[in-house]
């Protein structure tokens, strides 16, 4: 008597975290093919091959979407850093370069994507209050990591801030092909080194 086939396995269903990874991930293909002007929660779902009400309940509107690719952008921004210092010697020029090295391999590493999400998070006071708080984050780890090598252990909050200014035009710059990798990453490590040592 024939073996009657296999029935097929039941497709496994994704957990909450698994399908908000999925709905990333697609996304940030999205706006790779696309750009950000096209990305919808309609097309996001679209393409992921899911329901529009799923997409919707992970993340609402299209601006808790943009909202979303940022923030898992900073998480493997953070996820870079803290191995990079981790790794440092503890001493100015060294965390200088871990800094320096660290942005602008992350914007590199996640192409015009990145730079596609950062523009339209200028498109928004919402939007604007999101990127300003990844930006203070940013902030405050440096004055932590740079603070035992400055003045009286502390960067001052104007020189941070143009730490953080430098690091994204330079690391912009590199991404357009503007300038060229290492010349970027060692003039942002002077930029660093500089501040530092100048004080208040």
């Amino acid at each position: 008597m024939p073996s009657r086939p296999a029935a097929p396995e039941p497709r496994r269903r994704l957990t909450r975290e698994q399908r908000a990874r999925q709905l990333l991930d697609v996304a940030w293909a999205l706006v790779g093919e696309e750009g950000t002007d096209a990305l919808t929660l309609a097309r996001l779902a679209e393409a992921a091959g899911v329901t529009k009400p799923l997409a919707y309940d992970h993340f609402e509107t299209r601006n808790g979407l943009l909202a979303a690719l940022y923030a898992d952008y900073d998480h493997k921004q953070t996820v870079v850093f803290d191995d990079r210092i981790g790794s440092a010697k503890a001493r100015l020029k060294d965390r200088a370069h871990a800094i320096a090295s660290g942005y602008i391999d992350c914007v590199l590493s996640q192409g015009s994507e990145i730079q596609d999400i950062l523009a339209a998070l200028a498109g928004s006071p919402e939007l604007r209050a999101v990127r300003r708080c990844y930006q203070q984050d940013f902030i405050d780890k440096c004055a932590q990591w740079l603070g035992p090598f400055a003045v009286g252990e502390a960067v001052p909050a104007t020189g941070l801030w143009a730490i953080l200014g430098a690091a994204e035009t330079l690391s912009e710059a590199v991404a357009a092909g503007a300038v060229e990798h290492t010349a970027a990453e060692a003039e942002l490590e002077r930029v660093i080194v500089a501040i530092v040592k100048r004080g208040s």
